[in-house]
Parts: C-alpha cells; sequence; structure tokens
C-alpha cells in the first residue's frame, strides 16, 4: 500500500503541524450560521497566504462528513487521464489520511474513464493543500483522491454517471471537493471580468455551459474538468442550487493587480 508524501508542504502551507493548525484556525472564520450538508464544493489552491482565506471561508460552511471525494487537475502531466489513487494513506503534517478504498475501487469499476494510478498523484498540489483543512474540520476524514487531465465533455459526463452511482450506492454522506483557481495571469479588470463568466455558469448549474465558455473565453481555470465532473455529479444527485462563498484574487495580498490569480469558493446543494 502506497504512502505518499506531501509535495508542497513548507511550501503551500506550514510543514509543522502546530503551525499548520494555527493558520488554520485563524483563516478559518468564526461562522454563527449552522453548517450546511452539500453535495459539492469549490475551492483554490494556492498558498495559504493567497488563497486559503477562500478555501477556509467555503469549506468552513461545510457539514463536512468523513467520505471525502476529492478531485483536481493535472498540472504535471504525469499518470492517466483520470488517475484515482484506490488504496493507501497519504502522509499529512497534521497526520496520515487514509484511502477510502472501496468507494475508490466502486468508481473505478462503474466507467473505464478512471483508473488506478498512483503516478498521477505524487507531484500534485491541487488535492493535496486541500486536506489540512478538511482534516482539522473533521480529524475522521476518509479520501478518494482523483486527479484529471483535459478531457472531452462526453468523457465528463461518463465519468459524473459513475461518480453519482457510487455515491448513491455507499451506505454514508459523501462530500466532493473540486479543486481549481480561476483566470491566471492576467490583470484584475480581466480576469474578473473572465471569471464571472464562468463563475455565472456554476451558479446556474450549467455545467456543459461552463466547459464551453472556458474554452470559447479562452479562461485560464485549471479545474474547470474537475468542477464540470463535481457539477454533472451534483446535478445527478438532485441539485438545486449553487451559491458563491467569495471570490478574491492573489493581488489582495500581492498587491499587485497587473496580473493576478483569481480564487472563487463556492457551495453546490
Amino acid at each position: 500500500m502506497m504512502e505518499r508524501k506531501p509535495a508542497v508542504a513548507g511550501q503551500f502551507y506550514p510543514a509543522d503541524a502546530e503551525s499548520l493548525r494555527q493558520t488554520i484556525k485563524v483563516l478559518l472564520p468564526r461562522l454563527t450560521a449552522a453548517k450546511k450538508g452539500i453535495f459539492a464544493a469549490i475551492s483554490p489552491h494556492a498558498g495559504y497566504l493567497y488563497s486559503g482565506g477562500v478555501a477556509a471561508e467555503t469549506l468552513g460552511q461545510i457539514d463536512l462528513p468523513a467520505d471525502i471525494i476529492i478531485m483536481g487537475p493535472n498540472h504535471h502531466g504525469h499518470g492517466t487521464e483520470a488517475a484515482v489513487m484506490a488504496g493507501g494513506t497519504w502522509q499529512m503534517p497534521m497526520g496520515p489520511v487514509e484511502i477510502n478504498q472501496q468507494l475508490a475501487m466502486d468508481i473505478i469499476d462503474r466507467s473505464s474513464i478512471f483508473t488506478n494510478d498512483t503516478a498521477a498523484h505524487g507531484p500534485e498540489h491541487s488535492l493535496e493543500v486541500q486536506i489540512p483543512f478538511l482534516q482539522y474540520l473533521n480529524p475522521d476524514i476518509k479520501i478518494v483522491p482523483i486527479c484529471l487531465s483535459f478531457i472531452s465533455l462526453e468523457k465528463c459526463q461518463m465519468a459524473a454517471r459513475a461518480v453519482a452511482a457510487a455515491i448513491k450506492a455507499w451506505p454514508r454522506p459523501v462530500t466532493i471537493i473540486a479543486s481549481s483557481d480561476m483566470t491566471h495571469y492576467e490583470s484584475r479588470e480581466i480576469a474578473g471580468r473572465k471569471d464571472r463568466l464562468a463563475l455565472s455558469c456554476i451558479e446556474r448549474l450549467d455545467a456543459e455551459a461552463l466547459y464551453r465558455t472556458v474554452i470559447e473565453e479562452n479562461i485560464t481555470m485549471c479545474g474547470f474538468i474537475p468542477v464540470t465532473i463535481a457539477m454533472l455529479t451534483a446535478n445527478l444527485l438532485g441539485a438545486s442550487h449553487a451559491e458563491l462563498v467569495r471570490y478574491s484574487d492573489s493581488g489582495e495580498a500581492s498587491g499587485d493587480t497587473r496580473q493576478v490569480v483569481g480564487y472563487a469558493g463556492l457551495l453546490i446543494s
């Protein structure tokens, strides 16, 4: 059984367990509203200095179950197009996180799109940076990590049907976390305009429109494939509402608005 070591601890977030807990404690808002049961959340994956506030405000609102499917983009090109790590543990600064092997294999068995592949996961940060927040919010989590390259809309639909069927068959609640940043390295004005187009599609729960809009408008939203699949899955499970929790960009931390990266947190229920 593979033990995956952290790829970006000490870079994107603190490598020391206590420092990491304190960082997350500071980032998490003091929410007074009741926690929400949701089908899926969209959360950014940059360094915590830049996107940690958006991620914390989004994930902190969830009534988080123990069983989590995390979908993120493949930034490195290693491995297969829809790589599920179906066994082992992720060694994280705040302790190991077990992979939900049964749920992972059920997803793989339901569609040829998915393969049991660890190569895509070793260097990938998009899933890893979500996990400390999830551990902090529910120490009992088990994860199904899915790393996704660019695939067709038809394959996204096939993947969503498999994931939705696996979730329906699972005896306990499952939440999907789709990891994505928004527009990369354009001015705040341009990034904001482009990201509003994509966010409008998500808020309408129109996954097909999101897929087309990102391509047609040249929106450099790195995780639009995971978000598309998460939306399609949520729709199959009965989703009726998408809420933008917060939109921000890297300029809020750096002060540079000439070239920003956009960050959005959304909840789908």
